[in-house]
């Protein structure tokens, strides 16, 4: 990354604190419906920095156009390692509030693999196997774009929740380009929901499967993501996802 773009990320570092979380109300949102919304989590300032980021030439180890793969249309970046300091304290700092729920997830759809306390284990354990490209990844879209329903997996070594925040204003920045998840449920049609965000909002979801209880026990719901027809303007995310890919 060049001295210019490192310092950009620098600047938009943020402590992100447990105890302003409450993870009593999320555990109960992930529970319920496979999704909730951690308002404010970036600042309007370190939107506008990360978003920045996009348009450099380094710190990024590839870049994606949608419309060439069938994925819809727009394009993103994976950030190379050295994760920027803002990506880097978000996946870290976030990742053990999760794995508690994780396991839980894990448990009652009657899977074996538990994940550690901290991110740098289960980063080495996706290392270990192969997977060691980062997955963070900044989208961007404009008029007429979407992103189609998808999962990102990447590999044998799926943490089951992710995360993406919004970056822009939909009040001044942009129209249209909802967040978009479905929910594929044994012998019943899907579910929609799309989730409101506002600018720094983050909306954790999950990356592939959750649990629901019924009446004869638990079962197991397939969800995918999208993003739904930008009308006007331009849209940045960034997605958080704690694993890495082969």
């Amino acid at each position: 990354m060049s001295a210019t773009a490192t310092a950009t990320a620098t600047a938009a570092t943020t402590v992100v604190r447990p105890d302003t979380i409450d993870g009593v109300s999320m555990a109960q949102d992930l529970d319920a419906r496979g999704w909730t919304v951690l308002p404010r989590l970036m600042t309007r300032d370190q939107c506008r920095q990360v978003s920045g980021l996009y348009a450099r030439d380094t710190g990024f180890r590839s870049r994606v156009i949608m419309s060439r793969h069938g994925f819809g249309r727009g394009e993103y970046q994976y950030f190379a390692y050295p994760l920027p300091d803002l990506v880097q304290t978000l996946r870290t700092s976030l990742y053990p509030l999760l794995a508690p729920m994780a396991n839980a997830w894990h448990e009652r759809m009657g899977l074996d693999v538990r994940f550690p306390p901290t991110h740098a284990e289960y980063i080495k354990r996706c290392h270990q196997a192969g997977q060691t490209r980062p997955t963070p990844l900044l989208l961007q879209y404009g008029a007429g774009d979407y992103n189609c329903l998808h999962q990102d997996l990447y590999g044998e070594h799926v943490f089951p929740l992710q995360m993406t925040v919004l970056l822009s204003n939909p009040t001044e920045d942009f129209e249209g380009g909802e967040f978009v998840l479905t929910e594929q449920r044994p012998r019943m049609q899907s579910r929609v929901e799309v989730v409101p965000l506002t600018q720094g909002d983050a909306v954790v979801f999950a990356a592939n499967s959750r649990p629901v209880r019924g009446t004869r026990g638990d079962y197991r719901v397939h969800l995918r993501h999208g993003v739904s027809t930008m009308r006007r303007g331009h849209r940045h995310t960034l997605g958080i996802i704690f694993h890495d890919a082969t």
